[in-house]
C-alpha cells in the first residue's frame, strides 16, 4: 500500500486527516502530516520530512500532497521527490486525500490520476446542479 504524506500550512493537513477519519470513521495507516509555521525554515524541516516519508513507505512508495503549489509546504515538497517512488501533488482538498485514501493500494500511476481527478471533481457550483 502506498504511504501519504501531507506537507501543508500549519494544521490544515491534520484537519484534513481528522475529517477523513470522520468520513471513514478509523484513522486509515500509513498516513502521516506535516504542519509548515511561518517561523518554519524550509531547509530545517528537510530531514524531519525524510524520517516521516520512511515512516509511511512500507515499501510501495509515497505520495505527497500539498496544499498551495509554490508556497513554502509544496517547495519543501518538492525537494523530497523521486520519481515512480516519492510522487508530489499541490492542491489537496478533502476529495483527494478520501480518493487517494481509496486508490493506494493500485500502482503510483493510478493512484496519482485518481487522487487529481477526485480534487478536481471535488469541486463542484452547487447552483448549477
Amino acid at each position: 500500500m502506498i504511504g501519504l504524506f501531507l506537507i501543508t500550512h500549519t494544521t490544515y493537513g491534520e484537519s484534513l486527516i481528522q475529517c477523513a477519519c470522520h468520513v471513514l470513521n478509523k484513522r486509515p495507516a500509513q498516513l502521516a502530516q506535516l504542519g509548515v509555521a511561518v517561523q518554519d525554515d524550509p531547509l530545517d524541516l528537510l530531514p524531519l520530512a525524510r524520517e516521516m516519508i520512511k515512516l509511511v513507505d512500507t515499501g510501495d512508495g509515497v505520495l505527497i500532497m500539498s496544499d498551495v503549489y509554490g508556497a513554502t509546504p509544496s517547495n519543501v515538497a518538492m525537494k523530497l521527490l523521486v520519481p515512480g517512488r516519492v510522487e508530489g501533488l499541490a492542491g489537496v482538498n478533502l476529495p483527494m486525500l478520501l480518493r487517494a485514501l481509496t486508490y493506494r493500494d493500485k500502482d503510483m500511476e493510478t493512484l496519482v490520476m485518481r487522487a487529481t481527478t477526485g480534487g478536481r471533481d471535488g469541486i463542484v457550483n452547487m447552483s448549477k446542479l
